[in-house]
């Protein structure tokens, strides 16, 4: 049964003006409930799940960046871990048929990247920062809760990008400084941290198509289910950089920064999402050349702008 009150945390985050695009096409007939209140205050979520009656949530709201979630932890673990539970809880009490659909983080993974192999949902949480750690915790405790009557579907997305976001994640980061170099409002020195890493990349409007898949197919299946969201094809991270510069028509200078450096970072993270595929029928749709075309177009749009 598609459901027909979706209730979106984190509705107004990069995500979120996406996803509910894409919940509307996929459920036509849907109402969808995206007022604003704060996760981290149990009796905020409380009111929205017993005032909203959901039959299905997706849970996006998080302190999303690993820099924010580094700088502030304290924040990170109340809003990524305290403020999922407060939604579940809630959930259990008001709305025990409805479906969970919690975004988690491939960055879980963590340490397991070391196998240099595509990693698929068997692969050990062995987070390597804070933002991984609060994601790691909060899709544990949801697959202890699953076995306590929540309909929860936990699903780790790698890597993802597109219009909207912001340059505080890298694809952005280096968009945003292409778009000034293009427009003449900085000098042709492009400031990076490690290029050489291997990253998962996706199109944020592919990981949303997931999203709404999951919750299409929510009834087939289990309580607790896992399910990567992945291309499967690793990017050198400098070869997006490359990728951007080229469709600007853009030359600079490339010089690294000790600041934007991580100290744990991890040379190759690919995921395996042969379980989306095969219970979902989902797979990426939208060609790599495309995403880096409209995330370039919208920071032209917004440096113009500014």
């Amino acid at each position: 049964m598609p459901p027909r009150r979706i209730l979106v945390t984190g509705a107004g985050g990069f995500v979120g003006r996406h996803l509910l695009p894409a919940l509307e096409t996929a459920f036509p007939g849907a109402s969808f409930l995206t007022g604003l209140f704060d996760v981290a205050d149990p009796a905020a979520a409380d009111a929205a799940v017993g005032a909203g009656q959901p039959d299905a949530v997706v849970h996006l709201a998080a302190v999303a960046a690993i820099p924010a979630a580094r700088s502030d932890p304290g924040r990170a673990w109340q809003v990524n871990l305290q403020g999922t539970l407060n939604v579940a809880r809630a959930v259990l009490a008001h709305a025990p048929g409805c479906t969970l659909l919690f975004a988690s983080s491939a960055d879980i993974y963590g340490a397991s990247f070391r196998a240099g192999t595509p990693l698929d949902e068997h692969a050990l949480p062995a987070p390597l920062n804070t933002y991984g750690a609060t994601k790691a915790a909060a899709d544990l405790a949801l697959g202890a809760m699953a076995a306590e009557g929540l309909r929860v579907l936990r699903v780790r997305p790698f890597n993802h990008t597109g219009p909207g976001q912001s340059s505080e994640f890298v694809v952005a980061a280096f968009a945003e400084q292409v778009a000034r170099i293009a427009a003449g409002l900085q000098p042709p020195v492009l400031r990076v941290g490690a290029l050489d890493p291997l990253r998962d990349f996706l199109d944020v409007r592919d990981v949303c198509a997931a999203y709404a898949a999951c919750l299409a197919r929510a009834d087939a299946l289990a309580p607790g289910t896992v399910l990567n969201v992945a291309s499967g094809q690793p990017r050198r991270v400098g070869d997006v950089l490359a990728g951007l510069m080229q469709a600007a028509g853009v030359q600079a200078e490339v010089a690294t920064e000790a600041g934007r450096l991580r100290p744990t970072d991890i040379p190759i993270a690919a995921g395996n999402a042969a379980l989306a595929r095969r219970v979902l029928g989902w797979a990426p749709a939208i060609p790599w050349q495309q995403t880096l075309a409209d995330v370039l177009a919208d920071w032209r749009a917004r440096v113009g702008n500014g």
